[in-house]
């Protein structure tokens, strides 16, 4: 096919048949997405004849996909390591073992030749070629190839013609017949590179990667989590815990309150306030009191010890249990005020009086007493309200056990029991004497039940009592204050009427009495007490009684339609 060439020209004589290569099947790149890249195949560039060819360099190939090469015979390379240059610069192809030829068979090169075997494939697309102008270098001959089609339908160059590289493949695919260290993709180090065509993760993918791998995680975490509380949950609501059941507690703590607080309060009056459980032939009942001073006096409420009449028992027990048998002193119903005296009692705690008259609408007030026979029972409240014209009693019908009030009002809750117990201010003082309520329902049932508090209580006012407890004890009575008229109680307009007659048919206004002496005559409708309107005759007495005999009033009558000022001294109900 061509000269001989003297410098390279195989032992055994001329070169054998070439035969063409097989195509380089290079495999299709599969992005991550799934389609086919079809692998880039520019056309190379057609040289001019006059032009010389591109150097390539010393010991490298120019591959050109689907080509059959063209041969070049090396020059003898000098003794050396396989691969090694010779002295003149020279890279030998690098050897390869015969294929399917014997040892000496015709086309075999001599021992340390670099030619291929005849017959052989020499690396797809490959041509070797020494550089030329190489110092001593021996000018390679290139045996022309004839054009065969690639696989990939790209043909050969023509004869004549030098392959030029293709384009650098981004891929960097794997050409499983390209020569260690040549253009077939091989490393620097000689390691051809390797890809398995799936993309590669950015930063921020592998972030979102692991991202994702926690927040799987902490699912996963909080599902089993879950699932083992509820398991123990489960069972310990089933068997009742683990182990006994112990419960938190507050610790002890100062049993001192403050002097004004309602603890404080109670804690000083209640060794003073005694329970009565009165007995007589006809009837019995509970009431409540306390002491007035060291001698064994007790002041309570006259329709407690009522019952007792002549011959009945009234036994009294003291917040300390302690029981002792009393006897009446003294009582007056009109004031519903009554003293007891209990004898062989020692450490008794007289409880302070305070003053009535300084108590305003809106304190508060601590109410001590036996409602329903339950000893010790302490109620809280404030003065609703102060001189409440008030009447209890009336049993009789004769008018002889009306109680006339003028009440202090509060809504410290008040039972059948309390009765005669303290009303205390906010310094443990008695303010007032616990004495009547009004229930809805009129004060009782028709089955005889008692009625229970609304919130509307009423006490005597200490200073009121304070004057009949000292006459009581001093003289077993008391004295009321007096006008020295008959009042007309039928009368329905607003005031007070003085009567025409008198109860034993006399004059009404009793000669030479307080009201005689003032100039009261009878008819007269009196409007006012110490500027107070009073719409009734039982408002009259009320604010009569709130006062001392020898006290000074001022009235406003109407007389004719006409009104006028009358001042008297009032008298007492034992002259």
């Amino acid at each position: 096919m061509h000269d001989p060439d003297p410098y390279d020209t195989p032992p055994y004589g001329e070169p054998g048949p070439w035969a063409p290569a097989p195509p380089v099947q290079h495999p299709a790149t599969t992005p991550a997405g799934g389609t086919a890249i079809p692998a880039p195949h520019p056309q190379a560039p057609q040289p001019s004849p006059l032009a010389p060819p591109a150097p390539a360099p010393v010991g490298q190939t120019t591959p050109v996909p689907g080509a059959t090469p063209t041969h070049a015979l090396p020059s003898t390379p000098s003794p050396g390591a396989p691969g090694t240059p010779a002295p003149g610069g020279l890279h030998p192809a690098p050897e390869s073992a015969p294929a399917h030829e014997p040892a000496g068979a015709p086309g075999t090169p001599a021992s340390g030749s670099s030619l291929p075997p005849v017959g052989a494939a020499p690396a797809p697309g490959v041509s070797s070629t020494l550089a030329p102008g190489a110092p001593g270098a021996t000018p390679a001959h290139t045996v022309p190839a004839q054009p065969i089609a690639g696989a990939d339908g790209v043909s050969a160059p023509a004869p004549g013609e030098h392959a030029s590289a293709p384009p650098a493949d981004p891929w960097h695919r794997y050409d499983p017949w390209a020569a260690a260290g040549g253009a077939g993709g091989a490393a620097a180090g000689g390691a051809p590179l390797q890809q398995n065509g799936a993309a590669v993760p950015t930063q921020r993918q592998r972030r979102r990667q692991a991202k994702r791998l926690l927040l799987g995680a902490a699912l996963v975490l909080a599902l089993v989590s879950g699932g083992i509380g509820g398991a123990v949950g489960a069972y310990l609501e089933r068997n009742g815990g683990v182990g006994q059941v112990e419960l938190p507690q507050a610790g002890s703590e100062p049993t001192g309150r403050a002097a004004d607080s309602v603890a404080g309060i109670a804690a000083r009056a209640l060794p003073s306030v005694v329970t009565l459980h009165v007995s007589g032939s006809d009837a019995s009942g509970t009431g409540t009191g306390f002491v007035l001073d060291d001698r064994g006096h007790i002041l309570t409420n006259d329709h407690v010890v009522e019952p007792a009449g002549a011959d009945g028992e009234i036994t009294v027990t003291f917040n300390s249990g302690v029981t002792a048998e009393a006897e009446v002193v003294g009582q007056d119903s009109g004031y519903d005020l009554a003293v007891v005296r209990v004898r062989g009692v020692s450490g008794l705690r007289p409880l302070p009086l305070g003053n009535s008259d300084n108590v305003q609408v809106g304190d508060p007030v601590v109410a001590i007493g036996a409602p329903f026979d339950l000893a010790g029972t302490v109620t809280s409240g404030i003065i609703s309200a102060k001189e409440r014209p008030i009447t209890a009693g009336g049993e009789k019908g004769d008018g002889s056990d009306v109680s006339y009030v003028d009440a202090l009002q509060t809504d410290a809750p008040i039972n059948p029991g309390n009765s005669g117990g303290p009303l205390l201010d906010s310094r443990a003082r008695v303010i007032g004497i616990n004495s009547a309520i009004r229930s809805a329902d009129g004060g009782g049932d028709p089955e005889g039940g008692q009625a229970g508090s609304i919130g509307l209580g009423f006490a005597i006012p200490i200073n009121q009592g304070k004057r009949v407890a000292e006459e009581l004890i001093n003289t077993g009575k008391a004295t009321h204050p007096v006008i020295g008229v008959t009042l007309d109680m039928n009368y329905t307009g607003d005031g007070a009427r003085v009567g025409t007659k008198g109860s034993d048919g006399g004059s009404a206004v009793t000669p030479g009495g307080p009201g005689d002496r003032a100039g009261v005559e009878p008819g007269d409708v009196i409007t006012e007490v110490d500027g107070q309107r009073v719409h009734s005759g039982e408002e009259l007495i009320v604010k009569t009684r709130a006062h001392r005999p020898g006290d000074r009033l001022e009235l406003t009558v109407v007389r004719n339609g006409k009104e006028r000022t009358i001042s008297l001294v009032l008298g007492s109900s034992g002259d």
